[in-house]
């Protein structure tokens, strides 16, 4: 029969002493890390959520009617995802709803989202401000006010000589 060896005199104890320590910074390491990767999802959701309002804004014919669109699908999307923020700013610069027919244009929108921490990780205290952009064109050869379209050479792209 073998003997497993004996500790050297005053180590007992030194694996518990060690674990105690380690125990609470691992905690805090993945803790931090599980924060990190909501605040990133949360981030994700603002950049999508920004997506969806431009797309929406973008197939609208005039500037009221994309900020008002923009504004109900980012909040739409920032509720489903289940993001809910304390501040929520959807900027929607209409600038080129006014650009002529057969001009490229394009509309951006800006989801600004101001979230709790608690929200995303129970405890945290504090707020992160994420924001998101997107750029969406609008077809160059669509109405874009209200009322009849005018048919004119310029309108229709042709040049009459």
């Amino acid at each position: 029969m073998t003997r497993s060896p004996r500790p050297a005199p005053g180590d007992g104890g030194a694996l518990s002493l060690e674990m105690a320590i380690l125990a609470p910074v691992l905690l805090v390491m993945f803790g931090l890390m599980a924060l990190a990767g909501r605040v990133y999802l949360a981030g994700s959701t603002v950049d999508n959520a920004a997506r969806d309002a431009a797309r929406a804004a973008s197939l609208q014919n005039s500037p009221g009617a994309a900020q008002q669109a923009a504004l109900q699908i980012a909040n739409q999307s920032l509720t489903s995802q289940g993001v809910h923020c304390a501040s929520t700013d959807v900027t929607v610069p209409t600038a080129g709803f006014s650009a002529p027919l057969g001009q490229p244009a394009a509309v951006t929108v800006t989801v600004t989202c101001q979230v709790e921490l608690a929200g995303l990780f129970p405890g945290v205290p504090g707020s992160k401000t994420l924001r998101g952009s997107f750029t969406c064109s609008i077809d160059q050869y669509r109405q874009r006010a209200a009322g009849p379209m005018p048919l004119t050479s310029q309108a229709l792209g042709v040049h009459v000589a």
